[in-house]
């Protein structure tokens, strides 16, 4: 698909915090619709993988409301937890999706593993699976990283989901306590984003 065609993008989300991140990274001449004017509901995710969830995604909401859909996948990986939550990131703040709440299970799985952890550097990522699709087809699926650390608390009110307990490396601050406009200039959807330009 060459930069003319696609001139109206579904972004497929009913995350608010995703879906204006993803807006502020978007070409200007794309005529940007929200899931929510089509009151779809989202998938089941049952993919294995960050590019999996992302694919199911895309697809579903595109094969719903007959336009081409970027969809995101993304979550956090703590090495020290086996990369968990992962893809279940969002699974662990429960049915409603409360964040305070999967940032305090981070919290607890963390000090199970060793009740010194705050004096570790414990290594983490976020990560980012972005892909486009018209219908059923693939067009393109990219992934993008930021690496980082867990913060020993939360801090910040910026952002969305774990951004409170995440510090990019070589950086002082959360993502929580970052201004939109520092923080999308060096995370995970970025990154993605730099790759699947190609195809607006």
């Amino acid at each position: 698909m060459s930069k003319q065609k696609i001139k109206k993008l579904l972004i497929g989300t009913n995350n608010k915090g995703k879906l204006s991140e993803i807006k502020s990274l978007l070409p200007k001449n794309i005529k940007i619709y929200s899931t929510s004017v089509y009151n779809v509901s989202s998938p089941i995710e049952n993919g294995k993988t960050f590019k999996e969830n992302s694919l199911i995604k895309s697809k579903y909401f595109s094969k719903k409301t007959g336009l081409i859909c970027l969809a995101d996948d993304s979550g956090l990986e703590i090495d020290f937890l086996n990369k968990n939550p992962g893809i279940y990131s969002a699974r662990w703040g429960g049915r409603h999706g409360d964040f305070s709440k999967a940032i305090r299970r981070v919290y607890r799985e963390l000090n199970k593993k060793d009740k010194n952890w705050k004096n570790k550097k414990i290594k983490a990522r976020f990560v980012c699976a972005l892909s486009i699709s018209y219908l059923n087809k693939k067009i393109a699926c990219v992934l993008g990283k930021v690496e980082g650390y867990i913060s020993n608390e939360p801090r910040g009110k910026n952002g969305f989901g774990y951004d409170p307990i995440f510090i990019p490396f070589n950086k002082r601050k959360t993502f929580g306590e970052m201004k939109p406009s520092q923080k999308y200039k060096m995370d995970h959807r970025f990154h993605a984003f730099k790759k699947i330009k190609k195809f607006l």
